[in-house]
């Protein structure tokens, strides 16, 4: 028993040296990608409550408070939710707290790349305390999630109309035949996967025999969009390229897939209700792919002044001079943090914010508890119309990146 009790002793003080050292060599350059790893463990962290919180959380009196005890899936849908919730505000107080970081000068420069121990411990102690909170807040955030999960998706698009632009870019800067037949061949695939995906969408959302005139709208519009993509991109007073039109056509049609499946499940023109546990798994695992995606390339993609979360403007040259003379070595150190900082810390926090918003929509299905019944709600029309209205926005914020240029050319876009 005392051989067993100091094997636990060592076994856990070299598990909190181990994490230490790990925490203590996460420098400036890695931060970013240590901000994703805390978001990929609230991921796997809502995905194992997800399937083994229920038992335990029925037992808890101040979740538990029906008069007759919920479903199983009620209780995943509240422990993600909470998980989510504890991951949003971390997150969002440390976007509150970098607003207005010029320079690296800053103390809060320091916070933001620094203080990891104390990062885990307070993101722990948030997420361990979401489950003391009452129904009522609960049903609150995941109201809200809603729209934030809208917002987020509206970045997504951003992102990705950077990451095509630097793709399409830098395929053209080679310069030579094969990297032109390559942009050919990619765009004529993201073509054939969009109009093959949308005869599905007829097949499956627009069956035989029922007025479905609101999905056909759905599809149709999507289509005449991917066409009106094409021609805008290859008119010569435009002078854009075919594989950014393609491949925001083709993201335009899965936003529209994700907004039909969306539908109630006995809406009589969703004809996925009868597989909606694959469909749904199928959902789930591409949207959690592309969220990780989005929020891993706006972390590596931080670093250059030139995408979104570059900040505003910088710090004036000389604004900071000391008014004696400095040492060689103190002037080289004061050089070094009066840099201004590369990209806007707080919108790089809201990013995750609205990460934590989505990612809690996907993993619930979109679905909540609501007021004291403590039944489910299924997936509704307010999902549906969160995703089609952001492949519209997804198409304007394209139309725009295209004629912007023309319309203002004084300007840089």
């Amino acid at each position: 028993m005392w051989a067993a009790s100091c094997l636990a002793s060592c076994c856990a003080a070299c598990a909190c040296d181990a994490c230490r050292s790990a925490v203590s060599g996460i420098s400036r350059r890695s931060a970013r990608i240590a901000y994703c790893g805390l978001f990929a463990l609230s991921l796997i962290v809502s995905w194992i409550l997800r399937e083994v919180a229920a038992p335990l959380m029925e037992k808890l009196p101040w979740i538990n408070h029906f008069h007759k005890t919920p479903s199983r899936e009620w209780f995943e849908t509240d422990a993600v939710l909470r998980v989510s919730l504890g991951n949003f505000l971390f997150f969002t107080i440390l976007s509150i707290l970098m607003v207005g970081v010029k320079n690296q000068k800053d103390p809060r420069d320091s916070l933001h790349h620094g203080g990891w121990m104390m990062k885990i411990i307070s993101w722990c102690l948030l997420v361990i305390f979401m489950f003391f909170l009452p129904n009522e807040i609960v049903s609150f955030y995941e109201s809200i999630s809603k729209f934030g999960s809208g917002l987020f998706l509206l970045v997504q698009v951003v992102l990705l109309l950077d990451f095509v632009h630097r793709w399409n870019d830098t395929w053209v800067g080679y310069d030579e035949q094969f990297w032109y037949v390559a942009l050919l061949v990619v765009s004529l695939v993201c073509y054939v996967l969009t109009f093959g995906f949308s005869g599905l969408l007829f097949h499956w959302f627009t069956p035989s025999g029922q007025d479905c005139g609101l999905n056909t709208f759905f599809i149709v519009m999507t289509l005449i969009l991917a066409f009106i993509f094409a021609v805008v991109a290859l008119h010569p007073a435009v002078g854009g390229s075919i594989l950014p039109a393609s491949v925001i056509s083709l993201y335009c049609m899965y936003l529209c897939y994700s907004g039909l499946s969306s539908e109630p499940r006995d809406y009589e023109c969703n004809g996925l209700h009868r597989h909606s546990k694959a469909v749904s798994t199928g959902s789930l695992t591409l949207g959690l792919i592309t969220t990780v995606l989005s929020v891993v390339y706006s972390a590596v993609r931080a670093g250059s002044s030139t995408t979104l979360l570059s900040p505003p403007s910088s710090p004036r040259a000389g604004g900071g001079k000391p008014l004696l003379p400095m040492d060689k070595a103190d002037e080289v150190e004061e050089k070094e943090k009066a840099k201004p900082v590369t990209y806007s810390y707080a919108f790089f926090h809201i990013i995750f914010s609205l990460a934590s918003m989505y990612s809690a929509m996907l993993l619930t299905g979109w679905s909540t508890s609501v007021g004291e019944s403590g039944k489910l709600v299924d997936v509704g029309w307010p999902s549906v119309w969160v995703r089609i209205l952001t492949g519209w926005a997804t198409a304007a914020l394209y139309m725009w990146s295209l004629v912007a240029p023309i319309l203002f050319p004084d300007r840089e876009f």
